[in-house]
């Protein structure tokens, strides 16, 4: 199943990295579904209560460390709007054989 190629290969590079908790990989695959439901586009521009309640995490703040989080250690590039009317910009790096 070619759309599950992403979240597979999400899967593939976080196996050996300590640093990702489930939190991460809950607001990653809800990023993914997010994606799939505008087409498959790259970037999507997202707005974090979008994402909070399709990855059922309660806090704002914990959407955003982990957000940036997953921008710092490569596999997302995230580029936060800081307007009310313009989502974030969210692209999605699918390379399992990054050096992480």
């Amino acid at each position: 199943m070619e759309k599950l190629k992403p979240l597979s290969d999400f899967f593939k590079a976080i196996e050996n990295d300590y640093r990702i908790s489930p939190m991460h990989i809950a607001i990653y695959a809800a990023l993914l579904q997010f994606r799939s439901v505008k087409g498959f586009i790259n970037p999507i521009f997202v707005f974090s209560s979008e994402i909070i309640v399709i990855a059922k995490v309660s806090s704002a703040n914990t959407y955003h460390k982990c957000v940036q989080e997953l921008h710092q250690y490569g596999y997302i590039k995230y580029r936060p709007s800081f307007k009310k009317n313009r989502g974030s910009e969210v692209y999605f790096l699918f390379s399992a054989d990054a050096d992480i």
